[in-house]
């Protein structure tokens, strides 16, 4: 079973007490690790990794002073240590500490938004093995096409899910990396088994290679597939949106008891998730043209990328959260109505058996132009009936369709009635939906 985490986890993962304190993990790392290479004796590092820590209140008023936040934050720690602080920092620079405490943060936030994917994709193998076989009209440009199931439109959504999931998955691997590589990733005051310490420690990787800062096209890499996934997201809500509208009226989403849908029209039950889900993945999507920018900094770095960051980080990771999360309960509690389905396949009288009669014919000697001839010129006299309000199926169940064709003589000369009638046969459009699913969910 999936760990399923509260929207207010999240949240703590982007606080200011959390920033300061992925800092300070990389700043005890980084004392441990000059333990290590003899530089810090071990009675100064106990001491720091006992007693080092911050207020957030502290920095902010430092800070008024110093306009320098990594100085705030230092100042800060050495209020809570005596003549140790001294070690505190000692060869790194800013983005030694920025960089890899937010290479902390971003692993723990993506993990989580990656178990959030797993958790609505176990929704959709359920919904969809529920519905593998629920008879549907499929749709293109909006117009009826051909019969399909309610299952294939959901086992879709869970295949291109996957997908998110193993870029996610690949993303989580290329932004967990730190550095300690000095002001300009020379190492001029730190060896490289420092770095390799910290990394360790902290368990990350080391960044091959780094400047002043770790390089933003592994940022651009996870928020675009972040950013993929909510396009994703909005695919879904759509549809439901569609699904849910008084004409078709196919899928719906749950409507509480006491649930209110307009204050002036009291009958109206609206695809309120569905439309918020849209929403919130243009404002995720939003965030990957700024992401790709910040790869282009002057030289070993500037800071126009750190602006972007406060935003785009917290809510990036915050809104995907809440989003997969509401996606969930709007999987998990949607209403399919299969009666409403079959009604609207047989809305147009049999013209989603088209295809399968015109295959027939040049099974029998007819040229495809010949077939599609008759074929379409009944289909286009059931188009003339539905506008004329006729029934689109009879007293008997019989189509406009099938009707038309039985009647037609050049047809009937090529095949039986009981052939035709073969024709309009549901189970053709749904024998290969098991070995679909088994390519899907094995």
């Amino acid at each position: 079973m999936v760990e399923r985490y509260s929207r207010k986890e999240m949240v703590d993962k982007w606080t200011q007490q959390a920033k300061y304190q992925a800092w300070l993990d990389v700043e005890i790392a980084a004392v441990k690790a000059w333990n290590k290479l003899g530089l810090i004796p071990t009675e100064d590092m106990e001491k720091i990794v006992a007693n080092a820590s911050f207020k957030v209140e502290r920095i902010d008023e430092i800070e008024k002073t110093t306009k320098h936040d990594v100085i705030a934050f230092l100042t800060s720690v050495s209020e809570t240590l005596g003549e140790e602080s001294r070690w505190v920092h000692y060869g790194m620079t800013s983005s030694d500490a920025i960089d890899t405490g937010v290479a902390l943060q971003m692993r723990e936030s993506l993990q989580m938004v990656i178990d959030d994917l797993k958790m609505v994709m176990e929704t959709l193998k359920r919904r969809a093995l529920e519905d593998k076989t629920t008879l549907m009209v499929g749709r293109s440009h909006g117009i009826h096409g051909e019969p399909i199931t309610f299952g294939l439109v959901v086992a879709i959504w869970y295949e291109e899910m996957k997908r998110h999931l193993q870029n996610l998955e690949e993303s989580l691997e290329v932004i967990s990396v730190g550095q300690i590589s000095g002001a300009m990733g020379n190492f001029a005051h730190a060896p490289m088994e420092l770095e390799e310490l910290v990394c360790e420690e902290l368990g990350l990787k080391p960044a091959p290679v780094s400047n002043q800062v770790i390089q933003r096209d592994r940022y651009a890499r996870m928020i675009s597939a972040i950013g993929l996934l909510a396009s994703s997201v909005e695919k879904i809500a759509v549809a439901i949106r569609h699904y849910q509208r008084t004409e078709v009226y196919e899928v719906e989403e749950y409507f509480a008891k006491g649930q209110k849908g307009s204050s002036a029209m009291p009958h109206k039950r609206n695809p309120i998730l569905s439309e918020n889900l849209t929403g919130l993945a243009r404002t995720v999507r939003a965030f990957v043209t700024p992401a790709m920018e910040n790869v282009a900094l002057w030289h070993e770095r500037d800071i126009s990328h750190s602006s972007v960051e406060r935003f785009m980080l917290p809510d990036v990771f915050i809104t995907t959260d809440f989003m997969l999360h509401r996606l969930n309960g709007l999987l998990d509690k949607m209403v399919v109505y299969p009666e409403n389905m079959m009604k609207n396949l047989n809305l147009t009288g049999g013209l989603v058996f088209s295809q399968r009669v015109l295959l027939e014919l040049p099974l029998l000697g007819l040229s495809r132009e010949e077939s599609y001839k008759v074929v379409q010129r009944n289909a286009m006299k059931v188009w003339e009936d539905l506008q004329e309000g006729k029934s689109a199926l009879n007293e008997d169940g019989e189509s406009l369709y099938l009707q038309h064709l039985l009647s037609d003589e050049d047809l009937r000369a090529k095949l039986s009635e009981e052939k035709i009638r073969d024709l309009f046969n549901y189970d053709h459009y749904t024998k290969n939906v098991d070995n679909i699913f088994k390519r899907v969910f094995g």
